[in-house]
């Protein structure tokens, strides 16, 4: 069992990896990776920060919505070291999502350039949008959704939600890419970041596993759908 960290009265978080230079945890639902406009606003990183009384380097992040796997460097060089990693697009990360609709190919790659539309909403503009890759692998498929594996190559912003959307399939949950009044009936955003697998200092390599999270579990279970410990078909 993951060792669990009280932040404060209201935030706990799971350690999921430790060691003298770099920190592992189980983000949860709404709760901001960094600090965002409001910085009277607590953050994990704020808070992690606080409560380990040290300064973390922020090497990657998750949407406020989204839970799982989340990555604090305890050093500049750790912090350079990762970071390299992610502009090699060598570090491998897979989420879970629930997407609404039937997914007819078993696998597949998205492949559609985004960029920023104004208000913090991203799209798909081949012409003027970055490159962007995510691959999908289907796990199961029950009533009108479908539980998917993914595995962006690429790390833009809002990147699995809007290449999900682009295809008629919004993340369950979503109210930013979605009909809301669909949406809306689900208590969060249907994404967790799952596992995330880098190299450390030695070149050992290790990856992380950030368990799903009960209000996830629960609306699978809830829509009769495989368990998640079963993995891949």
């Amino acid at each position: 069992m993951p060792a669990q960290l009280k932040l404060n009265e209201t935030h706990n978080v799971d350690i999921l990896f430790e060691d003298k230079d770099l920190i592992a945890v189980n983000k949860p639902t709404g709760l901001a990776s960094i600090t965002e406009n409001d910085v009277e606003k607590d953050s994990l990183h704020s808070l992690l920060e606080e409560k380990l009384q040290q300064k973390m380097f922020v090497v990657h992040r998750l949407d406020k919505e989204v839970s799982g796997v989340i990555l604090f460097a305890k050093n500049a060089r750790t912090h350079r070291m990762i970071n390299r990693q992610f502009n090699e697009r060598t570090i491998k990360k897979s989420y879970l999502a629930l997407v609404r609709g039937s997914v007819e190919e078993n696998d597949g790659i998205i492949k559609k350039a985004i960029r920023e539309f104004g208000s913090g909403r991203m799209g798909i503009d081949e012409k003027k949008g970055k490159r962007s890759e995510t691959k999908y692998h289907v796990m199961q498929r029950v009533k009108d959704y479908t539980l998917l594996e993914l595995n962006p190559s690429t790390g833009r912003r809002h990147q699995l939600r809007v290449h999900l959307y682009s295809i008629g399939h919004p993340i369950a949950g979503d109210l930013r890419y979605g009909d809301k009044t669909v949406q809306q009936n689900f208590p969060r955003i249907m994404l967790h970041a799952r596992k995330i697998e880098l190299k450390l200092a030695g070149n050992k390599i290790i990856a992380v596993e950030a368990p799903v999270p009960d209000s996830f579990s629960e609306i699978l279970d809830h829509l009769e759908m495989i368990s998640i410990n079963r993995g891949k078909e």
